[in-house]
């Protein structure tokens, strides 16, 4: 087990609708069966939070936190079967991964959330009321979790590196409650400034099915150009054809080719789909979808990536444009604490392959400033593209060079990351310091090698399967450092939700509902990406938010890699608006 804290199964009872709390010992032998019926569970489940804090086991965090956090009852850990059975059963470091790919029943995502109605041609602003964020397709019943449970903790016992194994399912499991948290609280946002934000950058609101008038114009302006008085520019195969006409030879119409060439359709052709990726992806549609009282509330899905980092599957939570930044404002009487970790993936990298050099260079300091001291490059731009280069697997111009200076500097650290590219141009499998794996080869990357290697194999043949080779191998380079970065960061926000809840009441009496009932009169966590975290905070607790940041950034550093050199520093600010990046 985990730590120390009791474990309890939550699982739907055989018959019925009632649910059954299971009472664990260490050795996952049951010790009590509680039948609970669906009005009493939030009662029931708050009672034993109250008691001692529990290790809740359930199938799928949102499959049962959801209702949970809307009747005001916070849990303090969890154990999510679906997102450790992904992990167990494609770890390397498992040996018998056999009883959990059998498993086939736990081995699925998430159903997609219900669409809004942005997403959903017909529907009204009502069907937001009733849109779920998504029920869990695993099984739900107590028996099925219970012998679910039994296979986990016999893979991890057996597995190499237990502890990492267990290290990292409570932090993956942390990560699903924040996740189902940061939905229910929803992210604070003024409408209002969106709105304003949308009229002076496209132009007043149009009538349904109609053009901002901004954008109208310079729709008009490239048909004349181009000498296309009804072309539709948001169609990319027409849009081509009428550039072709208009002898622009360009084989796409990316904003990166299309600045190539001077023609006068460009320049409002370049504007007009600046204009059209904010209002299809933020527009107003977007707004009415997605913002409700005061909040937004994207559906985040934890481990959505292969290397652990999340996505999202409804609101984009992951792609807010900087330009709507200043929608995201606090509540009267609150503030925004924001922070982000500098360089976390380079920093990762020097923790994981213990390179004194590397630490040194990033030593309470900017680590690209200190590259730049170190004297292996001139400037912090060029530290900055060969670190890239390193993470990413650049060989070639520019960073190719600077790869090869950051090798003599810091032998440990690249041959970290070298070492991985090349088990993955063999089709070998990586995996991250606490131990999730890479994917294996697909089919395709089999054949293509299969074929290199026959006798008759032609020059193109061998070409595709070396450029595949290398593709691969920048994908198990990376895989190990984005991985193992979003370890840090999902052990960062684990021990931030746990100081943060055991702040005082801080709100005033009329404190926002919006945030619902678990979270109207605390700090608490609103959106988290990658290696940034924001926090909505009543203004006389923001201090004490600040120093939970840090504290958990250094809490999560010393846990990953106790007694590193390497130190996770943090740009951040306290304001009524975000200043986050």
């Amino acid at each position: 087990m985990v730590s120390a804290s009791p474990w309890c199964l939550l699982g739907r009872a055989a018959q019925g609708p009632d649910a059954l709390l299971i009472d664990l010992d260490a050795g996952c032998a049951e010790r009590t069966r509680e039948q609970i019926a669906p009005g009493d569970l939030a009662r029931a489940v708050a009672a034993r939070e109250a008691a001692a804090p529990t290790r809740w086991v359930w199938s799928d965090t949102p499959a049962w936190y959801d209702a949970l956090l809307a009747a005001g009852v916070r849990v303090e850990r969890c154990h999510d079967l679906r997102l450790v059975h992904v992990i167990l059963a494609r770890s390397a470091r498992v040996a018998d991964p056999g009883p959990l790919q059998a498993a086939e029943s736990w081995d699925r995502p998430p159903d997609a959330p219900a669409p809004g109605p942005a997403e959903q041609p017909g529907a009204t602003l009502f069907d937001l009321e009733t849109a779920a964020a998504g029920s869990s397709p695993v099984p739900q019943d107590a028996q099925s979790a219970l012998e679910e449970l039994r296979r986990q903790l016999e893979a991890i016992a057996g597995a190499d590196e237990p502890t990492a194994l267990r290290l990292l399912a409570a932090a993956e499991s942390a990560g699903a409650l924040v996740a189902a948290e940061m939905r229910a609280a929803g992210m604070p946002w003024d409408a209002q400034e969106h709105d304003r934000i949308l009229v002076e950058s496209l132009g007043a609101r149009p009538r349904a099915g109609a053009l901002p008038a901004r954008m109208e114009e310079l729709a008009q302006q490239v048909r004349g150009a181009l000498g296309d008085p009804h072309l539709a520019l948001d169609s990319p195969p027409r849009l081509l054809r009428a550039l072709h006409r208009a002898e622009i030879p360009v084989d796409s119409t990316s904003k990166w080719e299309l600045s190539a060439h001077e023609h006068p359709a460009i320049a409002p052709l370049l504007r007009y789909k600046e204009m059209s990726r904010l209002l299809t992806a933020n527009g107003w549609a977007w707004l009415d979808a997605w913002v409700r009282e005061g909040r937004y509330r994207p559906v985040y899905v934890p481990g959505g990536v292969v290397t652990g980092r999340w996505a999202s599957s409804g609101g984009g939570a992951l792609q807010i444009p900087r330009r709507l930044r200043p929608a995201l404002r606090a509540d009267p009487g609150w503030l925004l604490v924001s922070a982000d970790v500098s360089q976390l993936e380079p920093r990762v990298l020097a923790a994981m392959s213990q390179d004194p050099a590397m630490a040194a260079a990033g030593a309470g300091r900017d680590l690209y400033a200190g590259i730049v001291e170190s004297g292996i490059v001139a400037t912090r731009q060029e530290a900055k593209v060969g670190m890239l280069g390193a993470l990413y697997g650049g060989t070639s111009g520019d960073s190719g060079v600077l790869v090869r200076r950051l090798r003599v500097s810091f032998p440990a650290a690249m041959g970290l990351v070298d070492d991985a590219a090349a088990v993955g141009e063999r089709g070998g499998t990586v995996s991250t310091w606490l131990g999730r794996s890479s994917p294996p080869p697909d089919p395709r990357w089999l054949e293509a090698q299969r074929e290199a290697n026959l006798p008759e194999a032609s020059a193109a043949a061998q070409e595709r399967a070396r450029r595949s080779a290398r593709d691969r191998g920048r994908f198990t380079r990376n895989f190990v450092v984005q991985g193992t970065a979003a370890e840090w960061a999902l052990s960062w926000i684990a021990a931030l939700r746990l100081s943060l809840s055991r702040l005082p009441d801080a709100g005033a009496d009329d404190a926002a509902e919006p945030s619902g009932p678990v979270f109207a009169r605390r700090a608490h966590l609103v959106h988290f990406l990658h290696d940034e975290v924001l926090v909505h905070s009543p203004a006389a607790q923001a201090e004490d938010a600040a120093a939970a940041i840090r504290d958990a950034a250094e809490s999560a550093g010393r846990l990953l890699f106790p007694g590193s050199a390497v130190d996770f520093p943090l740009e951040l600010a306290i304001a009524e608006r975000s200043e986050a990046k």
